[in-house]
């Protein structure tokens, strides 16, 4: 009994220290709630870059049966990926890269995960297939947090900035091949 116990532990322990969930600053990670689709959001890491870029890294819990089924069948359509590896699509993270002044942003990659973490499918932009391209940062909506974050800026001021905007509110295990 007492080797069982010994083997339980040391097994999930293994689990806890090689899984990305647990691979984040939990000091740095955010709820950022559930947006308009009722998907969960949390902002797992932000800052400057050893080049003194701002970044932020948000991840996205598919908490809405419908849009994990649709994301699901894009990811079959789209990559040919199995039914039996899409369908263990349990999380999306995304990295955002900010300009200095804190107006526009560029995704630095696109990845679809299981719940153990392992990686279904990713997309890395800056390279000449996918060209990593910036945008006006859309206020109210997670790149917006994140920049607020990234940037050091209180997000009660970017939360009052985005009011008065006129613009609307609107470490991981390779990819499996199969």
């Amino acid at each position: 009994m007492k080797k069982f116990v010994v083997c339980a532990l040391l097994l999930g322990l293994m689990v806890a220290v090689a899984s990305p969930v647990f691979a984040w600053d939990m000091a740095k990670q955010k709820s950022l709630g559930q947006d308009k689709n009722k998907l969960t959001w949390y902002l797992l890491d932000y800052g400057k870059d050893s080049n003194g870029v701002p970044f932020a890294i948000a991840r996205k819990y598919y908490s809405n049966p419908t849009i994990k089924n649709e994301m699901i069948e894009l990811l079959m359509s789209k990559f040919a990926i199995s039914p039996e590896v899409a369908g263990s699509l349990y999380f999306t993270e995304y990295g955002y890269e900010y300009t200095q002044d804190g107006k526009q942003f560029a995704l630095t990659y696109l990845r679809h995960y299981d719940m153990l973490g392992n990686e279904i499918h990713g997309t890395e932009y800056g390279t000449d297939e996918n060209p990593k391209t910036f945008s006006p940062i859309p206020a109210g909506q997670t790149p917006a947090k994140g920049a607020a974050y990234a940037l050091g800026k209180s997000v009660s001021t970017q939360k009052a900035a985005s009011k008065s905007s006129t613009v609307p509110a609107k470490r991981v295990v390779k990819a499996k091949k199969k």
